[in-house]
């Protein structure tokens, strides 16, 4: 490799969790050209001075993140389990200083656990196989949403990631109002922290009526985050796994999958909708 080519592999730093970048296509890899691709960076989670766990995340919105994850992940009950979030860069990533309750941080030691978070698979690296699949409680059946509303949320969704517009490598989760109105949408490069700031958000903001969309799969855990904060009704643009059938079914969870305009496919409980 030459000088030249050395100075073409340069990266610079760019803002909105993106960078630029020189790339060669196929057809012409003589003439560099100027593209953007997403930031990928490591992100501990830190409550009360313990690191509890490290997610690999777009480094923007992350104390929506902190308080949606602790929220999804059964950590506090409402935003208010938490007095300070303070995210402060360190070597090599980000790290997100939670401040809990005491309440609530003597029962995370309780049943602390270590894992590396990967967007992939958000189970890779549970200390015991129990961790998998922690009960959540029946949900009520307070919530409807009407069908013909989704084909204009979905195609919105877009207008949520404007990351995912410059480099195609992200996932949006959005709220929908029971009118089917975008009440605010978040992005990562992964699908499971993409929602767990979308939930932090709705928590900040108090909204409870309505029905998540999220632009990926419903794997089991996005099932189990969305119970967890007490979403009754999510909707996915791909498919459902077993697994997610199966949580959701058994906490009450309305899953809708293959969500695109004049087409859903209904797994559970297909009474919220009309």
């Amino acid at each position: 490799m030459n000088k030249s080519d050395q100075t073409n592999e340069k990266i610079v730093m760019s803002s909105a969790g993106s960078r630029s970048v020189n790339l060669w296509q196929r057809g012409d890899l003589t003439t560099a050209r100027t593209d953007w691709i997403a930031e990928e960076v490591p992100v501990a989670l830190v409550y009360n001075g313990i690191s509890h766990v490290v997610m690999m995340a777009t480094p923007d919105n992350l104390a929506l993140f902190a308080i949606g994850f602790s929220l999804s992940e059964g950590i506090i009950n409402s935003p208010a389990d938490i007095f300070g979030i303070d995210v402060v860069p360190v070597c090599n990533g980000m790290e997100v200083q939670i401040e809990l309750s005491s309440r609530r941080f003597a029962g995370l030691k309780e049943r602390r656990r270590s894992l590396a978070g990967r967007t992939g698979c958000g189970v890779c690296g549970v200390e015991q196989l129990n961790d998998v699949g922690r009960p959540v409680s029946p949900l009520p059946f307070t919530q409807s949403f009407d069908l013909t509303f989704l084909d204009a949320a979905l195609g919105q969704m877009r207008q949520y990631q404007p990351i995912g517009e410059l480099t195609g490598c992200t996932h949006a989760a959005l709220w929908l109002n029971e009118q089917g109105e975008i009440m605010d949408g978040k992005e990562d490069i992964g699908r499971h922290v993409a929602l767990d700031k979308m939930l932090g958000a709705r928590a900040r903001q108090g909204w409870h009526t309505g029905a998540a969309l999220v632009s990926s799969r419903a794997s089991y855990e996005m099932v189990q985050k969305s119970a967890q904060c007490g979403v009754e009704i999510l909707f996915a643009v791909s498919a459902a796994t077993s697994l997610a059938v199966e949580v959701a079914h058994r906490c009450n969870l309305t899953l809708v999958g293959f969500s695109r305009p004049g087409r859903a496919t209904v797994y559970t409980h297909p009474r919220r909708l009309l």
